[in-house]
């Protein structure tokens, strides 16, 4: 075993690494960018070295940077996480030519793997099944819709270099072709610097299953059971499970044995998982599922698989890659129980899931029997140089509901300020009704996108209890509990006053009175709620609204406020009497950043005519492409960016002025 490795990544799944090498006794040195000076993983580390710019090619995709320290700390191995350099041949290939160690399968096997083209070629040769489709090297634009309209649509535009939903493009109707066949390339160059792509059947009612598979160098290939991964947006995974829901013996074996001939063919060593598609629409059957491609690292998901089969895949990865066997062969596995894992992600999904930036001015995670995956501290900062995840919340239980219903639980009982969140979209998405009775697909979150995205507006508990604490304004000292402050403002007798509360889509002018001693009337909308507030029992405080009794957590900042009340988040925003932003951008007359970004390209010039929803800037952000449309129809008046520039968040891209003004 080894006694010091480097891991060559950030965030959760380096924090991940260390906690099981740390329980093995075994040296820990973290890699880190500017950025990252003050992370997490950083902080659980033995020894860490700075890197490079937060810019990933500076840093993270450095192979020279990252195996210089690794030689500099004499460490024996690298651990290279998922994402950024885990799936690089050639990166493998540098740490054994520098006398170290790859966590992970040969250069050869990763090279086999890492274009999809080619590794459906091969699959198709070892007898695994694969999606009907176009996967050659011919890329001239007319040819591939030439291609598409063989295969008939609805077609899936893919990448064959990387994975996570970039480079990869649902068309429905041939119109649609060339425009998507452009984005997909575009991002694929800019996420894997590869823009060759092939062309599939879209399956209509397709389910994402993927085997994980594990191999050793005595040649031992196990498999450790499925995972489902349909519920899905923009082709990147929301929430997994495991096992898959009506799952066959007959079709786990057929899939089992599908994935180990697929590592055999590649003589896999390492953690790797295979991941299919299965058409469902006559339900699951050992024929209809097909390979996908082959991710040659540790998956996001791993800890569903972990919690089903009671291992621990990355000491089996360390176990493996310093010379040991697998330490289980396939008659020794077996599946105990259900588990659940949710990404908890700063984006909005009532704005298309745009990720979100942010400081984690407050986070909470639930105690007791449920595992937290997490990357970030309250404190930290959520930038726009990498991907936004939060956390992992990965549940276990004896079987699917109660397994279900601990998600659902554990979700509510997250806590986060200071950035937008998914947090009520995973709630509404863990109750959704085709999902809860164990029918997922991979178009689930699509057909069901408003009821699960649109924002949530505040009850009327939420506002009666935000109003009360907006009544006490900020006079009061710092760090004095506002419950017992509230009254601070009371005179002889009853005394009110007026309170307007603004939040996402939109505000509500109340109006809070005093009843008595802790007693409140909160007035809108034409009626008013009683509302009493008890002594304050830690952090919770207890309130009886309109004859309820219920506990609220409330975090405050200058800017605004947040409560965690009943299991759901409401934010509310206090306005800047000198900002006019709001209402200046509520007429569309500008386009604005919504993040921190990188202008890609510009479709317009000055002058030109724009109507209701063309196309005007594309950004990169948070590795996905953003496009910004027109609100409306106008002349464009004036352009403050160009191609290749770097913006800021609500940074002003882009004037238009009416068609009929001079």
């Amino acid at each position: 075993m080894f006694s010091k490795i480097l891991i060559a990544n950030r965030g959760e799944i380096a924090c991940r690494v260390i906690r099981t090498a740390k329980r093995l006794g075994i040296r820990t040195v973290a890699v880190y960018s500017d950025a990252d000076r003050d992370a997490l993983h950083v902080a659980l580390a033995d020894e860490a070295v700075h890197i490079g710019q937060a810019v990933a090619r500076e840093s993270y995709l450095s192979k020279e940077k990252i195996i210089g320290a690794a030689q500099r700390t004499q460490a024996q191995a690298i651990h290279p996480g998922y994402g950024f350099l885990s799936e690089n041949a050639d990166f493998a290939e540098a740490v054994e030519a520098a006398g170290l160690i790859f966590i992970g399968p040969s250069p050869a096997s990763i090279r086999a793997m890492g274009l999809k083209d080619a590794a459906k070629a091969l699959m198709e040769r070892a007898g695994v099944p694969v999606v009907p489709g176009y996967h050659g090297e011919e890329q001239e634009p007319g040819f591939l819709a030439e291609q598409a309209d063989g295969i008939g649509f609805p077609v899936l535009i893919k990448a064959r270099a990387g994975g996570g939903g970039k480079g990869m493009r649902r068309v429905d109707r041939p119109e649609e072709f060339a425009a998507s066949l452009e984005a997909a390339k575009r991002e694929a160059k800019s996420a894997f610097g590869d823009d060759v792509v092939l062309i599939e059947k879209y399956l209509v009612k397709p389910r994402h299953i993927e085997i994980q598979v594990f191999g050793d160098s005595h040649s031992n290939v196990v498999h450790l059971f499925e995972r489902d991964c349909s519920l899905q947006r923009r082709h990147q995974k929301v929430i997994e499970e495991a096992p898959a829901p009506g799952m066959t013996e007959e079709m786990r074996s057929a899939m089992g044995e599908a994935a180990i001939r697929a590592a055999r063919a590649i003589d896999y060593s390492g953690a790797g998982t295979v991941e299919f598609i299965a058409d469902v629409s006559g339900g699951l059957s050992p024929d209809r599922f097909f390979f996908m491609e082959m991710n040659t690292r540790l998956q996001v998901e791993h800890p569903v698989t972990e919690a089903i089969a009671g291992v621990d895949l990355v000491e089996w990865q360390l176990r493996v890659a310093s010379g040991e066997p697998l330490p289980k062969a396939q008659d020794e596995l077996t599946i105990n129980g259900w588990s659940f894992e949710a990404r908890i992600y700063a984006e909005d999904p009532s704005r298309g899931f745009l990720p979100a930036t942010g400081t984690l001015s407050h986070l909470r995670f639930p105690e007791g029997d449920v595992r937290i995956d997490a990357g970030v501290r309250e404190g930290d900062s959520i930038t726009p140089h990498y991907d936004p995840l939060i956390a992992k919340l990965t549940v276990h239980a004896p079987d699917r509901a109660a397994a279900l219903a601990k998600l659902t639980h554990g979700l509510e009982q997250t806590q986060v300020a200071g950035t937008t969140t998914n947090l009520d979209f995973l709630i509404r998405l863990s109750r959704q009704p085709e999902f809860a009775a164990g029918h997922p697909d991979t178009g689930l979150i699509d057909r069901d996108v408003e009821a699960l995205t649109s924002a949530q507006q505040p009850d009327d508990a939420a506002l009666a209890i935000a109003a009360i604490v907006e009544a006490g304004g900020f006079a009061r000292a710092a760090g004095n509990d506002p419950w017992l402050s509230l009254g601070a403002w009371q005179l002889w007798g009853k005394a009110s006053r007026p309170v307007t509360l603004h939040f996402a889509g939109g505000h509500r002018d109340c109006r809070v009175s005093t009843e008595g001693p802790a007693l409140f009337g909160v007035a809108f909308d034409g009626r008013t709620i009683p509302v009493r507030l008890f002594e304050a029992v830690g952090v919770a405080r207890h309130v009886e609204i309109d004859g309820r009794q219920s506990h609220v957590d409330i975090f405050e900042t200058p800017l605004g406020m947040t409560l965690f009340l009943d299991g759901h988040t409401h934010h509310f925003h206090r306005l800047d009497p000198l900002d006019g932003g709001e209402e200046a951008a509520s007429g569309g007359d500008r386009v604005i950043a919504p993040m921190p970004g990188l202008v890609k390209i510009v479709r317009v010039r000055e002058g030109d005519a724009v109507v209701k929803g063309q196309a005007l800037i594309v950004m990169e952000a948070m590795k996905m492409e953003l496009t910004l449309t027109a609100a409306r129809d106008g002349i464009v008046e004036s352009l403050h960016v160009g191609e290749g520039d770097q913006t800021s968040e609500s940074a002003v891209l882009l004037s238009l002025r009416p068609e009929d003004t001079a």
